[in-house]
């Protein structure tokens, strides 16, 4: 089975981030998405409203260097829940539940810092445990052993 959802949009208002009883962090927010095409008789584009929940570090990524109005690009799967709205009848709510987000435009003008008053990063978080001096490692090359194929057989 496949389940992936890739996105970019605007979003529609900050993020909001909440802990579980748990203490685990939890950051819902909404973005709009354009679709591709025009109505007939429109200057304007349609959009999309697409509601997203992030977890954990990737909740407070978010909530801490996007605000309403930014560009971001995601990657998650789409899930569905069932509930019973205030009159009892029965709804259906879609989600995307966010993996990976991305910056998807330029910093905000003038590099002021965001709305925590943290400057906006200028490299990705995933870089910043080897900027402190930790080790960044892309894999195990210790066990690599050069394969003879002269005999024109490929070794796979």
């Amino acid at each position: 089975m496949l389940n992936r959802v890739i996105l970019m949009g605007r979003l529609v208002a900050d993020p909001e981030l909440r802990q579980t009883t748990s203490g685990i962090s939890v950051a819902t927010f909404r973005i709009a998405v354009d679709r591709n095409y025009q109505a007939k008789g429109s200057a304007e584009r349609q959009a999309d409203f697409i509601p997203c929940v992030a977890w954990r570090q990737t909740a407070e990524f978010i909530s801490r260097y996007f605000s309403k109005g930014r560009m971001i690009a995601l990657e998650g799967s789409l899930q569905s829940r069932n509930y019973e709205d205030k009159t009892g009848a029965k709804r259906t709510a879609y989600e995307v539940i966010v993996d990976q987000a991305y910056f998807a435009d330029s910093k905000p003008a003038g590099g002021q810092p965001d709305r925590s008053g943290v400057p906006f990063p200028t490299e990705p978080p995933q870089f910043e445990e080897a900027q402190r001096g930790g080790s960044l490692s892309v894999g195990d090359f210790g066990s690599f052993e050069e394969v003879d194929t002269d005999d024109g057989d490929l070794p796979f």
